[in-house]
């Protein structure tokens, strides 16, 4: 298929990319496979991944660690955003992939390779997130896409391809969920979830890796104290931590007390809807976090239209469009609404619920002498009629001449 001699496999040692190394051989004039596998937090997946990429053909495995720029980089501005997808999904699988195939490109190009391969199907949003990054840094690249071309049709076809390749596989027809592992979430797709009829099985052993059910979750309810500088975490109960840590014990924490799981049937970007479970536990205190400072400290106006953005910022991330203008932009605008969102925000953990427990800041916006119930010196309460005259004027207006109508 063409004059193509060394290819660069992004490889995480799933079933798509472990079965793609021979395929490439077979298919490609036994050209040369190297692989890549960017690590995003995946843990012990990465246990093991260079003697098999070896073993099943590949001259060698590249494991490069994102982590830190990954969330200082794709998180925390994804965060500071606001930024959630049809107001549940908090992007886990989206903002990782731009940083991935940036890495995957530049070693491409230190290799001299001819083209770089993924494994993504041509049903799903992972294709075009991992393209439009290739596009931005190596725009005449060649992309080798498997899932378009081969002949394979099914996970059940791949595992027999796997087998008869003698690949060794970490999943079992039973438990053949495709799922998506980093360290800001988990997801789960596939199986008893396509029907969205079904209830997930939460309590099903092995099911959960990332902490337990509500149910599961203990009866007395854990505090967490969070510290922001700018928009950023930078403190977990009162102990400065860098980002990378601040995720890992937010975790901890919302794993164990059953928080972050949410079921989305979602609008993908190639048209269809599709189900899925995902597990994101201390990035839902995260958010939940920041949004509660961002009440105390923006002013009403840039608070309301910074919710509009985070929508189109939401859209952008999730349709791969990372490396754009426009978000660029959007996240230069971000950058500048979080100057004085700063301070403290404690909340309680409970069967899956983070409950409000209390908010400061040095550049709270709230003036208790303003707002209160009481007897005060400093709001003349008669001021508000000539607002509302004023205010109300374009309604009296109308009103006049019998263009209300009910």
């Amino acid at each position: 298929m063409g004059n193509i001699k060394k290819v660069v496999l992004a490889y995480s040692g799933g079933l798509d990319t472990s079965i793609i190394i021979p395929w490439l051989k077979e298919n490609y004039d036994n050209c040369e496979v190297i692989c890549v596998s960017g690590d995003v937090g995946q843990g012990t997946e990465l246990d093991g991944l260079e003697e098999k990429a070896i073993k099943t053909g590949a001259s060698k495995l590249y494991i490069e660690d994102l982590n830190k720029e990954f969330i200082e980089d794709y998180v925390y501005p994804t965060v500071k955003a606001g930024a959630v997808y049809e107001s549940k999904y908090l992007l886990g699988t989206s903002f990782a992939r731009p940083i991935i195939a940036k890495r995957i490109v530049e070693i491409a190009l230190k290799e001299g390779a001819d083209a770089i391969c993924h494994g993504c199907t041509g049903k799903g949003n992972d294709q075009v997130r991992f393209e439009l990054a290739i596009k931005a840094f190596a725009p005449n690249m060649k992309i080798i896409a498997p899932w378009r071309e081969w002949s394979i049709k099914s996970r059940e076809e791949e595992i027999q391809y796997a087998e008869a390749h003698n690949i060794p596989l970490k999943i079992t027809r039973e438990t053949n969920y495709s799922k998506d592992k980093n360290i800001w979430h988990l997801s789960h797709e596939g199986l008893d979830l396509e029907n969205p009829a079904n209830e997930p099985m939460y309590n099903k052993e092995g099911f959960l890796e990332l902490g337990v059910s509500p149910e599961q979750a203990p009866d007395k309810a854990s505090y967490v104290t969070i510290s922001f500088e700018k928009g950023n975490a930078v403190a977990i109960d009162g102990v400065k931590m860098d980002a990378v840590s601040i995720v890992k014990k937010l975790n901890e924490l919302g794993g164990a007390n059953g928080i972050g799981i949410v079921d989305l049937v979602e609008n993908r970007l190639v048209g269809m809807k599709s189900r899925g479970v995902y597990e994101t536990p201390g990035g839902s205190i995260l958010y939940h976090a920041h949004n509660k400072l961002e009440e105390l400290c923006l002013d009403r106006d840039t608070y309301h239209y910074k919710q509009q953005v985070a929508l189109r910022f939401a859209e952008l991330v999730y349709f791969g469009q990372w490396y754009t203008p426009l978000r660029k932009a959007l996240s230069a605008f971000v950058d500048s609404t979080q100057e004085t969102v700063t301070g403290d925000v404690k909340l309680k953990l409970y069967k899956g619920n983070i409950i409000d427990a209390g908010v400061t800041s040095p550049y709270s916006l709230y003036d208790e002498d303003i707002a209160t119930f009481d007897e005060d010196e400093v709001y003349n309460q008669k001021d508000s009629a000539g607002f509302i005259n004023l205010f109300g004027l374009p309604i009296k207006v109308q009103a006049t001449k019998g263009l209300i109508k009910e």
